[in-house]
């Protein structure tokens, strides 16, 4: 060989050398080019709960995640089956406290390869400047986004931490499940079907009614299951208040409570990871049996449910799109299982699976 071929055969060596370690590029939600060496290997977590979605796309996510933010933690119960599975969990370090809490000086001495913030970290003063130290040190910081605009942004933000983090056909295994589901209940929903008007009781108890959704997550569920959320005409922003009378004198044609294990020391409905059927029955039949619930006409005409409040943050929220579009057009989707959606994703994706109730509806 040459000296000339040599050369340019070591200079297109290095070229592709060089092409290899920025081959890892992703866009993340916010627009942002995001390049790394290679596959991320120890990321840290702004939501904790967030171990979950990277479960849906790797068969051990733990061995990804070395610090997170606790603020937003895994339920008990989901904790103690990833625990079980993955006795390393303990070994994720804390980077933060509080609502929004994130300390740079704890994530930089991770040395992570990846941190992951959220839309909601976007507007958050102290989070922004953590953001800043921690690029300054070298260290890449994507956004995603399962919360605050789930059907727009969840499948993007699964893509992109496939991408980041080598798991690009997992995800998009991942991404035709649900977008499959997701169309199937889209094109049934044309627009001749007629629109119950809908009334999401959040953290439901029989005292103290009523908070309800305006904008955001739970409201983007209802209307895309085929439903309108009647809270949307008075509350303006994601959470906010009614009063009973004001719901009584609303009439929903479907009401939904949501609750949690959080829920019962209120006297509230209590489902979802760890609960069993007896108890969240029981709690629901309660909670609509009380003083001014009784009387509503979804409740008589037995269109009332409960729902685990917690499906709010991750891509499996499509079983709960499911299940409410069976409710709110229980003849048009007769052939949809939510519950079958939930055994398909815990058989083909999670790396765990979690005993609990998620949804339940008046006795007949």
């Amino acid at each position: 060989m040459t000296l000339t071929r040599a050369l340019l055969a070591a200079l297109a060596l290095i070229a592709s050398l060089a092409s290899a370690r920025a081959d890892v590029t992703a866009t993340d939600i916010l627009g942002r080019e995001v390049t790394l060496p290679k596959p991320a290997e120890h990321v840290v977590l702004a939501e904790a709960r967030h171990l979950a979605v990277l479960g849906l796309i790797h068969d051990d996510p733990v061995a990804l995640v070395s610090g997170w933010r606790l603020a937003r933690a895994l339920d008990e119960p989901t904790l103690a089956a990833y625990r079980a599975k993955f006795p390393n969990l303990d070994q994720i370090r804390p980077v933060g406290a509080g609502a929004r809490g994130l300390s740079a000086e704890a994530i930089i001495a991770l040395h992570p390869d990846l941190v992951v913030l959220t839309l909601v970290d976007q507007n958050d003063p102290a989070t922004e400047l953590a953001r800043q130290q921690i690029e300054a040190a070298g260290i890449p910081v994507a956004y995603v986004d399962f919360f605050s605009h789930p059907q727009e942004n969840s499948m993007p933000s699964l893509r992109i931490l496939g991408k980041l983090t080598g798991a690009e056909d997992r995800a998009e295994e991942f991404a035709e499940f649900y977008e499959t589901r997701l169309d199937r209940i889209r094109d049934r929903l044309t627009p001749a079907v007629p629109r119950p008007r809908v009334f999401f009781h959040v953290h439901a108890a029989p005292t103290g009614c009523c908070a309800t959704v305006g904008t955001g997550v739970f409201h983007d569920f209802i209307t895309t299951a085929g439903g309108v959320n009647i809270g949307n005409e008075t509350v303006k922003t994601v959470q906010g208040n009614v009063s009973l009378e004001a719901l009584i004198a609303a009439d929903p044609d479907v009401y939904v409570a949501t609750g949690g294990t959080h829920m019962a020391a209120r006297g509230g409905l209590v489902l979802g990871s760890g609960v069993d059927a007896d108890t969240a029955q029981a709690s629901f039949d309660a909670l609509i049996s009380a003083p001014g619930f009784s009387a509503l006409r979804a409740v008589q005409d037995g269109r009332a449910a409960g729902v685990w409040h917690m499906f709010n943050d991750s891509p499996v929220h499509i079983a709960l799109i499911e299940y409410l579009a069976k409710t709110f057009h229980p003849d048009l989707f007769q052939d949809v299982d939510p519950n079958a959606t939930l055994a398909e994703i815990n058989a083909r994706f999670s790396p765990v699976t979690v005993p609990g109730t998620w949804w339940v509806t008046e006795r007949k």
